[in-house]
């Protein structure tokens, strides 16, 4: 099989502005003198007030890459009002996400996101995390995909086949909408309606707060946004909630209603509401970012849409179940490729609650630490010529993925690894699986998507494709 060659997924912006900060002359500086046989952390603090927040949000990974090739795979930097060391690479990743000594806390997302996800699964720690995800865990058994899985097929032919196909069609927000629908029916059991637009755009505005520079709820500004649209999401799901506890329906939002472990634990009405919040937000974000990518590196690689298509022809009209999805092994093979060049979550952010160790490294209590999916899917080490497009090296008899259990990690790792990362992929393939029996699209080869690093990566301009009906 052969592979073809394309830029790497995210571009350098050469901005006056960036290139000014680029050049600035690095203060380095430990940030805290270690005990005897650890060495510091070495860092930086950027331009005052801002820190490092602006390279940060305008150059995403070309920013991520330079930090890593002068300081290597631990550094610090100041950003967004706080520190943050960052742990770059698969050794690094897993003492992180291992934590053996219960050092990092989810307190990290709690800073950027905990006012607008509160108390959502990722956000919580330890026992706690332990107690909640195994009530979840109720509402992801094998049983409950296969039947989430018969409703999905239906959601998606029905908004595929309202697609209109014509040069430069916007395919992200098209995913998007489609991917919301199906989260609706599937987690919800119905539609939202006529509050449709408004709690999508509830969703982008609480996703993208996490990062703003400003963070005070400034009118207009990216928090208060985030604010408001929490406070959308909450008072919706509130007002539905007495219906859900109410019901028999298969959905997610009453299968939490419902969840009760052997041991009879069982959640509050806060708990139902904090968790749809934040399970809506996953579902149809990352979903949307993982089938945008496969989108694109499919239109750009016609030989492997056409292998995909004709897997996906050969099952027949027949619905789409859990048991089929094994039959379509390219799809598999692109899907991964595809995460791993565009993870649709790229980073993860912890906070030490006591000293620990890291590399060797010394990190001091109360100190924010990053690691970065994205990096560890790309370094050389691992990935033979990582910005080539090349679902081959996921064969069985290649398996590139195996170097280290942290070189790809498209669901994150260790006990908080998403819990809906099998209702991912099925959503996934599900949609693909449809697209290439109804169309067939193209992108120019001189086109390169440029993904917005500002929260999860988000194709700036909607990534327009050319798109034929079969």
């Amino acid at each position: 099989m052969t592979t073809t060659e394309l830029q790497a997924p995210f571009e350098l912006d050469q901005n006056p502005l960036d290139r000014m900060l680029m050049n600035m002359e690095w203060r380095r500086k430990s940030l805290a003198t270690p005990p005897d046989g650890l060495k510091p952390i070495m860092g930086d603090s950027g331009v005052p007030l801002l820190g490092h927040g602006v390279e940060m949000l305008r150059l995403g990974m070309n920013y991520a890459w330079k930090r890593y090739n002068t300081h290597g795979p631990i550094s610090w930097v100041s950003a967004f009002g706080v520190k943050v060391v960052s742990a770059s690479g698969p050794e690094a990743t897993q003492e992180v996400l291992a934590n053996r000594d219960k050092a990092y806390s989810q307190k990290g997302w709690e800073y950027f996101i905990g006012p607008f996800f509160h108390r959502g699964l990722m956000l919580l720690d330890f026992e706690e995390h332990i107690y909640h995800r195994r009530i979840m865990q109720m509402a992801f058994t094998a049983d409950r995909l296969s039947g989430y899985m018969a409703q999905v097929g239906s959601v998606v032919g029905a908004s595929v086949s309202s697609w209109a196909a014509r040069d430069g069609f916007p395919v992200y927000p098209a995913l998007k909408q489609l991917t919301l629908d199906v989260a609706t029916k599937i987690f919800m059991a119905s539609s939202m309606g006529g509050d449709s637009a408004r709690l999508t755009n509830a969703f982008v505005d609480t996703v993208r707060a996490g990062t703003a520079l400003l963070r005070f709820p400034v009118p207009g500004g990216r928090w208060a946004a985030g604010l408001n649209g929490r406070k959308v999401l909450e008072d919706y799901f509130r007002r539905s909630l007495p219906a859900k506890r109410a019901s028999d329906s298969d959905d997610l939002f009453a299968a939490l209603c419902h969840a009760r472990t052997d041991d009879g634990e069982t959640f509050t009405d806060d708990d139902v509401v904090n968790h749809m919040i934040f399970l809506m937000m996953a579902a149809h974000d990352t979903s949307t970012i993982a089938t945008s990518a496969l989108v694109y590196y499919l239109g750009k690689n016609p030989e492997w849409q056409d292998k995909v298509r004709a897997e996906s022809l050969a099952l027949g009209d027949e619905p789409l179940t859990v048991a089929a999805l094994a039959e379509l092994p390219t799809l598999d093979l692109v899907l991964k490729e595809s995460m791993r060049l565009v993870p649709p979550v790229p980073w993860m952010v912890r906070k030490t609650v006591k000293d620990t160790e890291l590399l060797g490294h010394h990190v001091p209590a109360g100190v924010f630490v990053t690691t970065l999916a994205w990096m560890n899917h790309l370094l050389p080490e691992y990935w033979t010529e990582p910005h080539r497009f090349d679902p081959t090296r996921f064969a069985e008899d290649r398996r590139e993925d195996k170097s280290h259990r942290m070189a790809y990690m498209p669901f994150g790792g260790g006990v908080h690894k998403c819990i809906g990362m099998h209702f991912g992929t099925y959503e996934v393939k599900t949609i693909v699986h449809e697209l290439v029996r109804s169309f067939e699209w193209t992108i120019p080869q001189d086109y390169h998507v440029q993904w917005d690093p500002t929260a999860l990566p988000v194709p700036k301009d909607g990534l327009p494709i050319s798109i034929r009906r079969r």
